[in-house]
């Protein structure tokens, strides 16, 4: 008797459950004998603390490395909680809430990669166990960062039904909170006008601009300004100095050539030998953003959904001023994606591409080049700017591999994004 997938595929959870416990112990015996800091969490507990006690959220500076805030003030409300528990027991909760986003990124990555899967709890797990130990995940909570609790609420949002109620509100509130997922506001909106123009066949177009996808993009730029009104109530001082002067501080969050920065104003910082590339990024930012979400659009209107939200993804993170390496946790929908497309297709090339794909965001290569201390990535050789520069071109590469996955054909009606 054939027995059903669904069926089959829960009978193998308990194996990828116990795999990926194991995988996760051991991550986290690796760091505590690597004496992760932390920081990033401890700095957040300081903006929540400074929230409770009235300060000025944009003078702090915290921990012995004194670093500043650098999110609107919405996100200061959020870290109010963290001063709750005391620090021995806030890094503990941090690490293990961080390890739960992790299998929930997996599981809507799985969602967004694949609506039919059968073993997406499976898959969750499995992808949890490997994407653990990839430089951007390992650092995101090594810092004890927020990245994948802002990739958890986009992607809830991008992986609901059409026309859900609250689709939108977590993008909005991710914005709230760190600007750049806003990015996924403007795609969906040019999605939604590229529909409209497509179903009103060049004439009456506007009747038809209220697509779900439009309506998304609404909800969400409606959920960013509640949680920004109701920051401004709250902290108004402090709502004033950031939307008027620290918002235009690009160097607040560090310097631009550091290796870490894996944007495309750091490859130029570092190609030009300049702490400061001006207009040269801001020429290429330009470029890059409206081939990127080109890009983007075109194939999410002819139905892959999947690609044009990856898209988007990777070049958010190529024009932000600041992209730290483990922003780049949106690696994994990227590399799920190519390796689909590779099983499907077939080939070695494919699949040693896919793989390939995958493993330099597990090599920490990056790191393989002097990055402190000083400032030697201003004196950077060829072969140093290339290793510094590989999560850029990853994303580049990935952006072509998405123009590509959809040839020039006869346009299909797309799945609503």
């Amino acid at each position: 008797m054939t027995v059903p997938v669904s069926v089959a595929a829960r009978g193998r959870v308990p194996l990828a459950a116990g795999v990926c416990l194991c995988s996760f112990v051991a991550f986290w015996a690796a760091q505590r004998a690597a004496e992760v800091s932390l920081i990033d969490l401890m700095v957040y507990r300081a903006e929540g603390r400074a929230v409770r006690d009235g300060g000025d959220l944009y003078a702090l500076r915290a921990t012995e490395a004194r670093l500043p805030m650098t999110y609107p003030p919405f996100a200061g409300l959020l870290f109010t909680p963290l001063t709750l528990p005391d620090t021995a027991t806030l890094r503990p909760l941090a690490t293990a809430g961080n390890l739960v986003l992790l299998v929930a990124f997996a599981h809507l990555c799985l969602r967004l990669v694949d609506r039919r899967g059968h073993a997406r709890v499976e898959g969750a797990l499995w992808v949890s166990a490997i994407a653990v130990w990839s430089e951007p995940v390992w650092t995101t909570l090594r810092y004890g960062q927020v990245n994948l609790l802002l990739a958890v609420l986009v992607l809830w949002d991008l992986t609901r039904r059409p026309g859900h109620r609250w689709a939108g509100v977590g993008i909005g509130v991710a914005a709230a909170i760190k600007l750049t997922p806003a990015l996924f506001a403007v795609f969906l909106l040019l999605v939604g006008a590229v529909e409209a123009v497509r179903r009103g066949a060049r004439w009456g177009a506007w009747r038809h601009l209220w697509q779900p996808a439009v309506r998304h993009a609404c909800v969400a730029a409606a959920g960013f300004l509640g949680a920004t009104l109701l920051a401004a109530v709250v902290l108004p001082d402090d709502s004033r100095r950031f939307w008027t002067r620290v918002l235009f501080e690009a160097g607040r969050a560090g310097r631009a050539e550091q290796t870490a920065n894996q944007s495309l104003r750091g490859v130029l910082a570092r190609l030009l030998h300049t702490g400061d590339p001006g207009p040269w990024w801001a020429a290429c930012a330009v470029l890059v953003c409206v081939a990127g979400l080109g890009v983007a659009v075109a194939v999410a209107v002819r139905g892959e959904r999947a690609w044009g939200v990856a898209a988007c993804a990777a070049t958010m993170l190529l024009v932000s001023p600041v992209s730290w390496s483990h922003h780049w946790v949106w690696c994994v929908p990227m590399a799920l994606l190519w390796w689909r497309r590779a099983e499907r297709l077939g080939g070695r090339v494919r699949r040693a591409g896919a793989a390939g794909f995958a493993l330099l965001f597990c090599s920490y290569a990056l790191w393989w080049v002097p990055h402190r201390p000083g400032r030697p990535e201003l004196g950077q050789h060829v072969g140093q700017m290339a290793l510094s520069a590989l999560y850029p071109v990853a994303a580049c590469a990935f952006l072509v591999l998405t123009a590509a996955v959809v040839p020039l054909r006869p346009w299909r009606r797309s799945r609503t994004v």
